[in-house]
């Protein structure tokens, strides 16, 4: 396999590459999310922002933690109902257990999962998520959502040993990743390319934050822009026109907000961490490829 940076494997194919720590005086939004989740892996400037984001969005602590039940409830459903045993998490941020390969790998051994981000510090946290099962394999690599052929024409996706079958039904997650993605990136097309490859039976799993309940919302969004952090809620219809958009087709029940999003909770997960629309950031939806 071609050398690639920012590659790390726990088949070990590809290189360990050490990455510098992002500019620790800028604020980046894998260690504010941090922040909002209770963790530890965040620096005075993320502090200081996510400390401003929650007076200006006093919910967002809450609606982080709603965000990250929803995919943990999306793996679990796909892992478990539908048999799906590959994953592609893109934006996947700093590590924080359950990891998707965790709960995947309860029901699926065997499933491998590719990890994405293209922020600098979540690949030098990125030695947490090389947790696999004997059976299964976990990769990570830093790559921009925004450039997907990046992350199409990897070297682990490639040669005799890949990662995923990609002739194989895939489960894509682009988890609270969409509303830093500007309409002039074309958030629609990047999903239809990220798709396209996929094999017939993919899903696609898709969070995105909106202001519908809560005018905080967008008062936050409009700090994270003020600091150089690009930022864009979308209403419901928004969010489905993003994905339908893609050429997918959503499953039931279609665009929820994420507390909410699937009816009844699974066994083996805690409930959500809110309770009502007005504390929820924003959609959640699955989609299938036909």
């Amino acid at each position: 396999m071609a050398e690639q940076s920012g590659w790390m494997s726990t088949s070990g194919p590809g290189p360990t590459a050490a990455n510098p720590v992002s500019d620790q005086g800028k604020p980046q939004v894998a260690r504010m999310y941090d922040y909002y989740l209770g963790g530890k892996d965040h620096f005075e400037a993320d502090r200081e922002a996510a400390s401003e984001t929650m007076r200006l969005w006093p919910n967002v602590a809450s609606g982080a933690r709603a965000n990250r039940h929803f995919l943990h409830v999306a793996v679990e459903h796909l892992a478990r109902e539908q048999g799906i045993d590959q994953f592609i998490d893109i934006g996947t941020g700093i590590p924080t257990e359950p990891n998707t390969h965790q709960i995947a790998q309860y029901y699926q051994p065997q499933a491998r999962v590719l990890y994405t981000d293209n922020d600098p510090i979540v690949m030098t946290y990125a030695q947490a998520l090389l947790t696999s099962s004997p059976q299964g394999r976990v990769d990570y690599i830093e790559a921009d959502l925004r450039k997907p052929q990046d992350i199409l024409n990897h070297p682990c996706l490639a040669g005799p040993e890949p990662v995923l079958d990609l002739s194989r039904p895939v489960a894509l997650f682009v988890v609270a990743i969409f509303h830093f993605i500007t309409d002039e990136d074309g958030p629609s097309e990047l999903l239809r390319t990220l798709m396209e490859p996929l094999a017939p039976g993919s899903h696609l799993v898709l969070s995105h934050a909106s202001g519908d309940y809560d005018e905080g919302v967008e008062e936050a969004a409009e700090f994270y822009r003020s600091r150089n952090l690009p930022a864009r809620t979308r209403s419901r219809e928004e969010v489905e026109e993003l994905v339908t958009g893609a050429g997918i087709e959503l499953v039931e029940p279609g665009v929820q907000p994420v507390h909410r999003w699937w009816p009844g909770r699974p066994a083996r997960l805690a409930p959500a961490a809110v309770s009502t629309d007005a504390q929820c950031p924003g959609y959640g939806v699955m989609a299938r490829k036909r």
